[in-house]
């Protein structure tokens, strides 16, 4: 027998409020249409509900059946109602994001630990790629949000690009290299050491490649390449190896302590770290939430920079 799930929801509103008048005024009905919705109920199951000779009425062996899945289904109810209101206000759900090694590593990781503490129920499952991948995986449709760098976005994709940082790259040792603090470094010196590589097919890999060679820098010597973020600037940390490294990955881990920046001046390539999404304005409001916290974040780091060399400038 197939039960309205709103009349199981009555007969455990009764019991719950001690009587008709309770259970009527929490339903927004009347008292008399929820004594017929008893009677009938009643009727068709051929076996009554509530002990009706006693005050407040009293329930039966089957009614007690009937009210438990009514509060299973009030429960349900409350539950689904939340999870529209999360979902609604963008607390709730998995976002999937694609980024750069290096960048995410650094920079972005923590940015999602930070919205992570206004969205806690958000999921961000994070995964690494370059730019012509990050773009396939978004089109198919296998990640919502990618922070790369781009040169040149083509128009006909359905995409959106939100620029955050204009690419900037430095020369980065350790702390204590013999060439930090040195008067008049010149790119010759550079030759001296030897050169940490990104990974292959990395944008950062061709940045060292085109910087070396602006420096007449044809022929160094690669000590060590492939590795990640955290590998590169262990390696840093204890050899006399150098790097080019993005600028913000370097000014982002000052806090940690180790690695610094030669003045080397690099010429900038022409990319822009940005945030790529689907195009189109029917978001789910988790990732238009994301999507504003990276760029208030960002907007963050760039204020920073400038402030840091303009007190850099002034120190002089």
């Amino acid at each position: 027998m197939n039960l309205d799930p709103k009349h199981l929801f009555a007969i455990a509103s009764i019991d719950r409020t001690g009587g008709l008048t309770g259970a009527a005024r929490e339903l927004h009905t009347s008292q008399p249409a929820l004594s017929r919705l008893v009677t009938d109920l009643e009727a068709r199951l051929g076996a009554p509900l509530f002990d009706k000779r006693v005050r407040p009425w009293r329930l039966t062996a089957l009614g007690v059946s009937l009210a438990q899945q009514g509060q299973v289904i009030q429960v349900a109810q409350e539950r689904a109602g939340r999870a529209v209101e999360q979902f609604l206000v963008g607390d709730d759900g998995v976002i999937r994001v694609g980024g750069t090694p290096f960048f995410v590593d650094a920079i972005v990781s923590g940015m999602v630990a930070e919205f992570q503490k206004s969205f806690s129920n958000i999921r961000v499952d994070q995964s690494y790629g370059y730019p012509d991948q990050l773009i396939k995986l978004l089109l198919g449709g296998e990640i919502d949000v990618a922070i790369c760098p781009i040169d040149v976005l083509d128009e006909e994709l359905d995409l959106d690009f939100t620029p955050l940082l204009t690419a900037r790259n430095v020369v980065a040792c350790r702390t204590d290299h013999p060439l930090v603090g040195k008067p008049n470094l010149k790119p010759a010196a550079l030759l001296n050491y030897p050169w940490i590589a990104p990974p292959p097919g990395s944008p950062l890999n061709l940045d060292l490649r085109s910087s070396l060679a602006r420096l007449e820098l044809e022929r160094v010597r690669i000590a060590y390449s492939g590795g990640t973020l955290a590998s590169v600037v262990n390696h840093l940390r204890i050899s006399d190896c150098m790097a080019v490294l993005p600028h913000s990955v370097v000014f982002s881990m000052r806090q940690w302590g180790g690695i610094s920046a030669l003045p080397i001046e690099l010429e900038a390539p022409t990319r822009t770290l940005g945030l790529l999404t689907s195009g189109g304005s029917n978001q789910p409001r988790s990732i238009i939430n994301f999507a504003d916290h990276l760029i208030a974040s960002f907007d963050l780091i760039r204020d920073q920079i400038r402030r840091h060399e303009e007190i850099v400038v002034w120190g002089r």
